[in-house]
């Protein structure tokens, strides 16, 4: 009876562990292939485009200095604001330039009245000399005295439109629409003539943007870019965002700076809103002309070994099959495939740290416009 009793335990036992076994049973052992995402390759016609770091700056940048010396009175600007072109900055003592302008002006009145009499007496001279009353020499010195005055008259005519302008530069104006600087001077302060600095201003509406691209980048495009042959200029911003208004080139240097070998670039962008500050770092995307038969694919569809980037495809049979790709430009988070792929070809884009080459596994069609972040398919 003790026997029985043993043997019942040990087949149970047995049949315990046997189910035990089979539940933590390895499910790569399962005869049911792996489950992949995969994306049906089509060309499409991609823009040819490289991107750069690049830096802001203002379109112009200008030193405010005045015209006429003496002291400022008052600063009429807030540091830092946006001002119109001909909005006063400073006021420039102008009590002097006052005087000056009406003592030059009664030297100006003077000398008319004295270019009045010598007119009246030059045609009192010939009046007399038609008659032979005077000599000729007599009427000779009547319009030598003429002229010599009315010389000294347009002279004076001068010194009071300089009088004017000097009065006129004590309020120093704003010579562009722009963002004020930092005063450099105090109210009170003495300002030397065309030397002293008083603030500076930047135009940042339009704003340039400054950068350069290598002999191996400017390859793609065949050679030089310029003006002519570059479509469109996208600005991507510090958060990667792109900036809503798209920019042209406006300037292209004509030759490669022999020292770091990269041909120098600038674009102009408008600044409505201000959004961009000079001295920003932000990347530029420059888009010229066309070319076929290239497809996009998610960055976590790339993978790289030694030998370069590659991606997993599968083919007729669901078996996986690696295969070297040659990747051009990010758009988005996208990769543009150059070479490698053909149209129909179905790469995976999941599951990727579980293939191998030669699993078979179970391929499932994604919508490429909800896995491909720019949208082109």
């Amino acid at each position: 009876m003790r026997i029985v009793f043993v043997s019942l335990i040990v087949a149970t036992v047995s049949l315990l562990f046997s189910a035990c076994s089979s539940d933590t049973a390895d499910p790569e052992s399962s005869s049911e292939p792996l489950a992949v995402g995969v994306l049906h390759m089509q060309p499409v016609n991609m823009r040819l485009s490289a991107e750069t770091i690049a830096q802001t700056e203002g379109a112009k940048e200008i030193e405010i200095r005045p015209r006429v010396g003496g002291i400022v009175l008052k600063r009429h600007y807030h540091e830092g604001a946006a001002v119109r072109a001909n909005e006063p900055l400073y006021l420039i003592d102008p009590d002097p330039f006052r005087k000056n302008l009406a003592e030059v002006q009664a030297e100006f009145l003077e000398q008319s009245i004295r270019a009045m009499k010598a007119k009246t007496e030059k045609e009192r001279q010939e009046k007399l000399v038609a008659e032979n009353f005077v000599s000729e020499r007599s009427y000779d010195n009547a319009v030598a005295d003429l002229m010599i005055t009315e010389a000294a008259l347009h002279a004076l005519k001068a010194r009071v439109q300089q009088a004017e302008l000097d009065l006129s530069y004590t309020t120093v104006k704003a010579p562009i629409d722009g963002i004020t600087g930092r005063s450099l001077i105090s109210e009170g302060a003495l300002v030397a003539a065309n030397s002293s600095v008083l603030t500076t201003m930047t135009q940042i509406s339009p704003i340039w943007v400054r950068f350069s691209f290598s002999d191996n980048e400017l390859a793609r495009f065949n050679g030089r870019l310029s003006e002519d042959n570059v479509e469109e200029v996208i600005l991507i911003l510090p958060d990667g965002t792109e900036y809503p208004i798209s920019g042209a080139i406006n300037f292209a240097a004509s030759e490669i700076d022999p020292l770091i070998g990269t041909q120098q670039l600038r674009a102009t962008f408008e600044n409505p809103d201000r959004r961009l500050l000079p001295g920003q770092f932000v990347r530029v995307r420059v888009i010229s002309g066309k070319t076929d038969d290239v497809f996009l694919l998610p960055q976590m569809a790339v993978m790289t070994s030694d030998l370069g980037r590659y991606v997993y495809v599968i083919g007729n049979d669901n078996v996986v099959a690696a295969r070297q790709i040659t990747v051009g430009e990010w758009i988005g988070k996208d990769w543009i495939i150059l070479d490698g792929l053909y149209a129909g070809d179905q790469v995976v884009v999941n599951n990727l740290i579980r293939l191998s080459p030669g699993m078979v596994v179970s391929p499932e069609r994604l919508d490429a416009s909800k896995v491909l972040s720019s949208g082109r398919y």
